[in-house]
């Protein structure tokens, strides 16, 4: 009685530990990556540089922005990106709800001709504000969207393949990350055209812990065929400050929060 007492115990010390060492599967790897990268935390502020150059390197733009987000239950979420500089686009402000299971809504405020106008789906993988990021790229693609492939489960990173299910609703035919295993954040994307050459990139340069996050603060979107490049810095990041939702409203688009936006 006793031994069986004492493999029973051993059985199920064997079980619990293989059960603990169980390998991700891809769809836990996805949702894991999403969270970490556009999720974190129930809300965030920060600022935003862009610096967009050349195929030589050389600045030829550059951007100041406060970005504002609150999660708003399961994927759904919203976005508020006032822009601080340069003059001529100064006061401009981009707004996006994510609904899960439905199309993103995007509006942009264009205070020169005092205009609100909602950008049609189409506009998503539009170039954001002149530079080498879409629309998309700023709030980020809902991973439903696509099929997940995982190519390869390397010592410190998965290799994820991404290919749309509608692939006419993009000009990519398919993108494979690079997902970090500790932080889940994605250190690298290529995406691919239709004729599967590889026409731009995405690589996290710097990141950092803030309140216990760790946080993506400086990354880059080059396009591989014409050479020139974004790289946006993140600073003033802080989580759970509370954001309120009406701040997420047609309204703030003519009246910015300004409390947010020191």
């Amino acid at each position: 009685m006793k031994i069986m007492k004492f493999y029973s115990i051993v059985f199920c010390c064997l079980l619990a530990f293989q059960l603990s060492g169980q390998e991700l599967t891809i769809e836990q790897i996805v949702e894991k990556a999403n969270k970490a990268y556009r999720y974190l935390g129930d809300d965030v502020k920060s600022t935003a540089h862009m610096d967009i150059r050349d195929k030589n390197g050389k600045t030829i733009m550059e951007r100041e922005l406060v970005i504002l987000r609150k999660n708003t239950g399961g994927l759904n979420q919203k976005w508020y990106a006032y822009f601080k500089q340069p003059a001529d686009i100064k006061k401009m402000v981009f707004m996006a709800w994510k609904v899960d299971g439905k199309s993103d809504k995007r509006w942009i405020y264009l205070p020169n001709l005092d205009l609100v106008k909602r950008l049609s789906s189409a506009d998503k993988r539009g170039s954001f504000a002149g530079s080498q990021f879409t629309y998309e790229d700023v709030t980020g693609r809902n991973p439903k969207e696509d099929t997940h492939e995982l190519l390869e489960r390397g010592e410190d990173f998965y290799k994820i393949k991404s290919t749309p299910i509608k692939a006419s609703n993009v000009e990519f035919s398919y993108y494979v990350s690079w997902v970090d295993k500790k932080t889940f954040l994605p250190t690298k994307t290529i995406l691919y055209d239709k004729s599967g050459k590889a026409y731009k990139e995405f690589k996290m340069l710097e990141h950092k812990e803030i309140q216990g996050f760790p946080t993506m603060t400086k990354f880059s979107m080059t396009d591989l065929r014409t050479k020139e490049s974004t790289i946006a810095t993140m600073s003033n990041i802080e989580y759970n400050i509370g954001l309120e939702e009406k701040i997420f409203t047609e309204a703030s688009l003519r009246r910015a929060p300004r409390q947010y936006l020191r």
